[in-house]
């Protein structure tokens, strides 16, 4: 099966490693793309355990109706593995009870211990 997150790599070899935590994303854009690629295969422990514990939710459900279909990464800014923050701006696209949408955002991310975790979108 291809990676959810449209790297053009196995799901097993590119998100999945981060999905069974074999390995840490090691910049921003991989964080991201793997955060996506949860959302679509229905992850939400990953969700959770790569958010900021500031602003993590105490609970955090998916919606079983909405069917992720792609991902344009349009920037980033810093998040390499030598980073400590980075930015990327993205155009998630789904299917919402059938109904073609979209979800653009620019997100935030930091590290902490060496890992990358989600902090905030604006």
């Amino acid at each position: 099966m291809r990676c959810p997150c449209l790297s053009g790599n196995p799901y097993a070899e590119c998100c999945g490693r981060f999905h069974r935590r074999e390995a840490a994303a090691p910049t921003a854009e991989a964080l991201m793309r793997s955060r996506y690629a949860a959302f679509a295969v229905g992850d939400a422990a990953y969700l959770l355990a790569t958010w900021h514990p500031r602003t993590q939710p105490e609970t955090f459900a998916l919606d079983d109706e909405l069917r992720w279909t792609r991902l344009e990464i349009e920037r980033t800014v810093a998040g390499g593995p030598f980073d400590t923050e980075g930015v990327v701006e993205f155009t998630a696209y789904c299917r919402d009870r059938g109904t073609p949408s979209t979800q653009h955002e620019v997100s935030r991310f930091v590290k902490i211990d060496r890992r990358w975790v989600y902090l905030d979108a604006v």
